[in-house]
């Protein structure tokens, strides 16, 4: 739960200090890209690289309703779920999105023994300060 709680506040620190957020456990979240987009006015695009530790995970939530999601994973492999999808992996190379609304039930390294990267491209709305909140089921 100490991870799973985590990655909410994690990436609400990114907002205000943009460097990175580490858990105890090893888990990290950075902001590596933060641009206002010129040809859509109040619309930004963020990236955010999620770091996870064997066996690491983030919790349940959902993104703004201004946000769409590209997720690509960098290195090993991640196990998510949207809305009431399959819980399905995603393996170094592969992408996934996630649109306005959805929730993210599942997001967590599908190894116990090698970490694994992920990074997420948000365009969302410029003026917006919470990345992603966290829902319990």
């Amino acid at each position: 739960m100490r991870t799973t709680l985590f990655f909410a506040t994690a990436l609400s620190l990114m907002i205000s200090n943009p460097s990175q957020a580490h858990d105890p456990s090893g888990d990290k979240v950075t902001l590596v890209y933060d641009q206002p987009l010129p040809n859509v006015p109040g619309k930004s695009m963020r990236g955010v690289l999620v770091e996870y530790a064997p066996g690491g995970t983030s919790p349940g939530h959902t993104h703004p309703n201004s946000a769409f999601i590209y997720a690509t994973v960098l290195e090993g492999a991640i196990l998510s779920q949207v809305n009431d999808g399959p819980v399905t992996m995603y393996r170094a190379g592969e992408s996934f999105s996630e649109y306005p609304g959805d929730r993210h039930a599942v997001s967590e390294n599908a190894s116990k023994t090698k970490p694994a990267r992920l990074l997420a491209v948000f365009v969302v709305d410029t003026d917006e300060t919470e990345l992603t909140t966290p829902f319990s089921d």
